[in-house]
């Protein structure tokens, strides 16, 4: 009786686990190992039209999978994935198409990409503290962890590391398994206390490069704002490397850009950037930008409005967008009223304005023309990305393609 009794305990017990469990109220629809890879782009299409579009509140900007190539490694576009409430979509670039579904009875935070994954940020109450990565060509899920980042949070990828971003505390964690592997600002947990290398300071923009990330510091003993170069620390989370941090001698400042050598930031009155190096902190260059003073302001989600390509990065401030030059992160030119960093296709670049996308020559900002798009009385920012021939734009929340 004894045993049977035992029994009919462990499998109440297991059918009650199971009721209540996240396995329950997750779903996941898996889709086939591989797809044709999309075509190659070598001219600039006359016109661009609507193809699809899909809600995707949980996206802050298109989330393009690359997949590298077995006969080569080259990554290459393969999914576009969206995400709304608190489902995560594969999506045929081309079509728009469903090729896998992973849905939670949770909200998204935000959706993004990293390692031919797709990753996912859930909210369980007042942060975001569920990520799960999933592979971005089949929607298997893969790796899965409890963190504890702020609401209005993004998700970065800086080559072998996923960021979260904040006004007071940020984590990074491994990409392929999602081991915590630094935490930084107001801990909600002291284990050991004097390992962060300053307290009570809030958190302006951010930006990342392979292997280290850059943003700006506000902290109550500096006379003006800050900028630190961090790395992640594997072996002990709450005790970070600095490479370098400095004061810049401004207020309202903006991380621009970082690389492997460099730090760019935007300081106002004057409107200027200002190149420090990554590792010393030493001032390398100055250089007048035509910003107005107003667009001196944080970005969404503390994420410095630029991307990079083999020889640009290009920046968003809020009205314009300035081309810098990749090797010295000096400003090459600018476009004005504009709405977002641009895109590349083609080998030119692609910045949305308000009747389009002017396209431009990346070296000299000479404009070769405009492709006009209608975005139905859409007013705001625009994010662009592209998968081959299709350009994706983020708008609001909803993401479209073009083709």
């Amino acid at each position: 009786m004894a045993v049977a009794l035992i029994a009919v305990i462990s499998i109440v017990a297991s059918v009650l686990t199971w009721a209540f469990s996240d396995a329950r109220a997750t779903t996941s629809v898996t889709g086939p190992a591989s797809w044709d890879q999309l075509p190659e782009v070598t001219a600039l299409p006359p016109t661009l039209a609507e193809v699809w579009r899909a809600r995707s509140g949980a996206t802050q900007s298109p989330v393009v999978v690359l997949t590298p190539l077995k006969e080569t490694g080259e990554e290459k576009p393969s999914t576009v994935v969206t995400g709304d409430g608190g489902e995560m979509n594969g999506r045929d670039p081309l079509t728009g198409d469903v090729r896998w579904t992973y849905k939670r009875d949770l909200p998204l935070c935000v959706v993004s990409t990293g390692q031919s994954r797709a990753m996912a940020l859930y909210s369980k109450g007042t942060n975001c503290s569920e990520m799960t990565a999933v592979d971005g060509i089949t929607g298997e899920r893969k790796a899965q962890r409890n963190g504890d980042a702020e609401p209005d949070t993004a998700l970065l990828n800086e080559g072998s590391h996923m960021i979260t971003t904040g006004s007071k505390y940020l984590e990074v964690y491994r990409r392929d398994d999602l081991v915590k592997a630094l935490e930084y600002g107001a801990l909600r947990a002291i284990v050991n206390p004097n390992k962060q290398p300053r307290v009570g300071c809030t958190y302006g923009s951010m930006a990342v490069t392979s292997g280290k990330f850059a943003m700006v510091e506000r902290c109550p003993d500096d006379a003006s704002e800050r900028v630190s170069v961090i790395k992640p620390n594997p072996d002990k989370a709450d005790d970070p490397k600095v490479f370098t941090s400095f004061v810049t001698g401004g207020k309202n400042v903006q991380v621009v850009a970082v690389t492997d050598r460099l730090v760019a930031v935007a300081l106002p009155n004057p409107s200027r950037i200002v190149v420090f190096d990554a590792e010393s902190g030493n001032q390398i260059s100055e250089a007048p930008i035509d910003v107005p003073s107003s667009d001196f302001t944080d970005p969404p989600h503390h994420v410095a409005r630029s991307f990079a390509t083999k020889t640009n990065v290009f920046w968003f401030s809020g009205s314009k967008t300035i081309a810098l030059s990749l090797e010295t992160l000096t400003p090459l030119w600018t476009a004005n009223d504009t709405l977002g960093a641009g895109t590349t296709l083609a080998g030119r670049a692609l910045i949305p304005v308000k009747d389009g996308l002017r396209v431009y020559e990346q070296a000299t900002g000479d404009l070769v023309g405009t492709i006009r798009v209608r975005r139905d009385g859409y007013p705001g920012p625009v994010q662009l990305a592209t998968a081959g021939p299709v350009v994706l734009e983020q708008r609001g929340e909803t993401l479209v393609a073009l083709r």
